[in-house]
């Protein structure tokens, strides 16, 4: 059985090992787990309290093509069963449900390939939502691939709903992505 955990140095072997057998917490950052293996062993104790900046006190997010943007408050969370199954994160602009333009949706999640297939995105999913109706959001919006299925079905099942087909902006690779929103409201 799957919950969230904040991260702690205390599981923080586990994640190290996914980061070694090649998972990646950033899909479209090919180099973002070789990068984290270099912050961890650089500064363990300032890796693991980077995963809460409700303050967006981390300094700015560095786009896939090297475009430094401001960074949002946020948490990410680390999905555990014993061991690291993967992360979600949440992030959000105070007062608002809009979004800057290079922030292409409220909530990312990545599972760990060993673990796919068994419902842990959809379950992760669901218990992240309470931390965005606790900051007074009213929905939140995902994106993902057009091939990606399992995270279509991930956020069809927790009451998702397709809204378009879009191009991410250049600083993505201007390629084709699907929108859908979550509604707060109802869940």
């Amino acid at each position: 059985m799957c919950s969230l955990i904040i991260p702690t140095a205390d599981h923080l072997m586990s994640y190290v090992s996914a980061l070694e057998r090649g998972w990646s917490p950033d899909n479209l950052n090919v180099h973002a787990g070789r990068d984290q293996l270099l912050r961890i062993q650089l500064d363990p104790d300032g890796f693991v309290a980077s995963f809460i900046d409700r303050e967006a006190r981390g300094g700015p997010v560095v786009l896939p093509d090297g475009t430094a943007m401001p960074r949002l408050p946020g948490i990410r969370l680390w999905i555990w069963d014993g061991e690291f199954c993967g992360s979600i994160g949440f992030r959000w602009q105070p007062g608002t449900e809009e979004l800057p333009p290079h922030v292409l949706g409220h909530i990312g999640y990545a599972v760990v390939p060993w673990k796919q297939g068994k419902g842990i995105a959809t379950k992760a999913l669901k218990s992240i939502l309470p931390y965005a109706r606790a900051e007074g959001l009213r929905w939140v919006d995902l994106t993902t691939d057009p091939e990606n299925i399992a995270s279509q079905r991930t956020i069809l099942k927790n009451g998702g709903v397709l809204l378009r087909e879009f191009v991410r902006p250049r600083f993505y690779g201007q390629s084709n992505a699907l929108l859908f929103r979550i509604s707060l409201l109802s869940t």
